[in-house]
């Protein structure tokens, strides 16, 4: 029979892949770097723009800040850099940050990094799905109604890729990534030619003048050290997935370390030219980039209509030929797809950090689960859903949402630093070798520098984007991360309530079972179920019916007489016409008379072929095994009937081996709800 949703399920994601073809997904570096590296390269196009949106609050008197924050966000990549080149060697297992700060530090603090780093990825793929549309428009500005249902539909289309597994997202995403660098780097080639040339070229936003926010245009001491920050802050989006190799370390082919190290290292070197490359020319010429339109001077017609080009639209619209050639939507086109998929570093790091938690009893076990193509499937669909919510709620717009960016991020390199810091003091307490303590003191000299640094960011973005909406992403952190230890609480209780202390009290036989038959009607699933309760060979058994209807009662009585059941059938009265609470009464009244007994229920259900089916026959079952399965001491059986309509399993020629299915009872699944007991 063909079945409709799962041939979609296929086409969307592929054919199932067995346990035994997980090597084959591993990652050679040159799909490892756009998979994990995605985010931070793709950062360049929209890293200086938010240095330069933050100094144009003053007008365009500040921008000759712009160079020294900038060469400021190089160094801290750097740092960082470096820093995460040495957790990818010490700890090889794929935790990253998470598994360095609770090695070190402890659970609890690496549980503030989990927490910090979840928040972090839903925002990575909210902030680069909005960004990447931002380009969209840029080149097509009629598409500006459309922003929001542009983010979801890439959101949509990011999830499918990822769900079809590590290796097929790798291939489909690595092309437009070496596009984009490419891209970039030609611009910035030709730009720095016809500079050093004598060129003059001026953005198409030079022409304007940029009217200072009330009271932004004279400050001086303070005020200007805060706008400075500020613009510091929000340059350090370039480093944003900087983390997400040395989580995807168990991804790379062998030697992992060595190849992830590697990448990481190719990453850091291509960021910070492309980063450094763009930031000059935008200073070069001159390029104007406001938060609000309408503070730009000089510009004609209704401001509020206008839409501005991103940074990397001036740019490429002043070296590369105009608004209107072939360069200018070539560098639109892969700067907008690499920031699309620049989420998918996200869409790999959130679902392995995820797994590694729900290994440690922090996040529910499915989160472990790999899908049919061996991809953490759940994962993927939680943060699609989490992040997908976010573009709705603050229409895809990148600057809302910039500011609930990066604080997870430097909160993880902060402890992280320390960590390795204080794993490197480990190793020099314990070795002795020469070599091996020089490469540990180099290499805790090198986290030192990024602990240190990292920390001064991290207040630095604290003080800075709080009351611009970074309190929300605290306080989203806190509560995932009262979350994360509520589900540890419950999974340790549950596993001490399960522990054998004495496998002989725990293995006292009770001192009989009673059998009770659910009946509505005498049918052929009544007999079935009668005699699948006898071959169970219970100390005693009995029908038991609800008495809803009188005149049924009496007719269900007679027939049950005329058959000669062998089984006796008990009547329970019903005066306000209910079926559940007369029959939970009556099995719990007899296990209060009856403490050391047994109690299994035999419940006869149809098994029907179609949804619509299922419309037909009332709940009664369902609600009964809910209200039953809380009765300690008691069993609830359920006794299939397949109706015609349902797919019999005595078809072997129109069976897949090993396939389920629709309207069967499947291992760990809920078997379809029954005709009325």
């Amino acid at each position: 029979m063909f079945n409709l949703p799962q041939a979609l399920k296929r086409l969307v994601i592929g054919r199932a892949m067995r346990s035994e073809e997980l090597g084959e997904t591993l990652l050679p570096k040159r799909l490892a770097l756009p998979i994990f590296a995605s985010d931070p390269l793709s950062s360049v196009a929209y890293a200086t723009g938010e240095i330069l949106l933050v100094l144009t609050l003053g007008g365009t008197a500040f921008l000759y800040l712009t160079p020294w924050i900038g060469a400021a966000v190089i160094a801290l990549m750097a740092v960082v850099v470096l820093s995460y080149r040495q957790v990818v060697h010490a700890y090889p297992s794929g935790g990253g940050s998470y598994e360095v700060v609770s090695t070190n530090l402890g659970a609890n603090a690496g549980l503030v990094v989990a927490a910090s780093l979840l928040v972090d990825y839903v925002m990575t793929v909210a902030v680069s799905v909005a960004s990447g549309v931002d380009n969209i428009i840029s080149a097509f500005n009629g598409l500006a109604d459309y922003r929001v249902a542009l983010a979801l539909g890439f959101v949509v289309l990011l999830t499918a890729m990822n769900l079809r597994g590590v290796r097929e997202s790798g291939k489909a995403f690595a092309a437009p990534t070496y596009l984009f660098i490419g891209g970039i780097l030609l611009m910035v080639v030709t730009g720095a030619v016809r500079v050093v040339f004598g060129d003059d070229p001026q953005s198409p936003s030079a022409a304007f003048g940029v009217s200072a926010q009330d009271g932004k245009g004279t400050l001086a001491g303070l005020g200007l050290l805060m706008l400075g920050l500020r613009a510091f802050a929000s340059g350090c989006t370039a480093l944003t997935g900087v983390e997400a190799i040395s989580n995807g370390v168990p991804a790379f082919r062998k030697p992992k370390s060595r190849n992830a190290a590697t990448t990481m290292a190719v990453m850091g070197l291509t960021a910070v030219v492309m980063f450094a490359g763009v930031t000059a020319l935008a200073m070069t010429t001159h390029v104007h980039y406001v938060d609000d339109a309408c503070r730009l001077v000089g510009l004609s017609g209704d401001c509020h209509g206008y839409t501005q080009q991103t940074v990397i639209a001036q740019l490429a619209s002043t070296f590369l030929g105009g608004d209107h050639s072939l360069p200018f939507y070539f560098i639109q086109a892969v700067t907008a797809l690499v920031l699309v998929l620049a989420a998918n570093t996200a869409f790999n790091g959130f679902p392995l950090l995820a797994s590694i938690l729900a290994e440690h009893r922090y996040l529910p076990r499915q989160m472990h689960t790999r899908g049919d193509r061996l991809a953490f499937s759940n994962g993927i669909i939680a943060l699609a859903v989490v992040a997908g919510a976010l573009l709705w709620f603050y229409d895809a717009n990148v600057t809302s949402l910039i500011h609930l960016y990066i604080l997870g991020v430097f909160t993880s390199f902060t402890l992280s630093q320390i960590g390795m810091v204080r794993h490197w003091n480990d190793v020099l307490r314990t070795r002795t070798a020469p070599a091996v303590r020089g490469a540990a003191q180099r290499s805790r000299v090198i986290n030192g520098v990024g602990a240190v640094t990292t920390a001064l960011v991290l207040v630095i973005v604290l003080i800075t984007k709080f009351t611009q909406g970074a309190w929300l992403a605290v306080v989203a952190a806190v509560l995932l991360w009262l979350m994360m230890r509520g589900i540890r609480r419950h999974y340790d209780a549950v596993s001490d309530e399960l522990a054998i202390v004495d496998p002989r009290e725990e293995t006292v036989r009770p001192s009989k079972v009673h059998g009770i038959v659910l009946v509505s009607k005498l049918h052929k699933a009544t007999l079935r179920a009668l005699g699948y309760a006898q071959a169970f060979r219970p100390d005693s058994l009995e029908a038991v019916t609800v008495s809803v209807e009188r005149d049924a009662t009496r007719e269900l009585a007679a027939r049950w007489e005329e058959f000669e059941v062998a089984v006796p059938l008990k009547v329970l009265d019903s005066p306000y016409r209910e079926i559940t609470k007369p029959v939970v009464h009556y099995v719990r009244e007899y296990r209060r008379g009856n403490p050391r007994d047994a109690v299994a229920v035999f419940i006869p259900e149809y098994v029907v072929g179609h949804w619509w089916e299922q419309l037909l026959h009332n709940q009664s079952a369902l609600w009964l095994k809910s209200r039953l399965l809380f009765t300690p001491g008691v069993m609830v059986i359920s006794v299939p009937w397949q109706l015609s309509s349902a797919p019999r399993a005595d078809h072997p020629a129109r069976r897949a081996p090993g396939a389920v299915r629709r309207g069967e009872p499947t291992p760990g699944s809920d078997i379809p709800e029954p005709e009325r007991i």
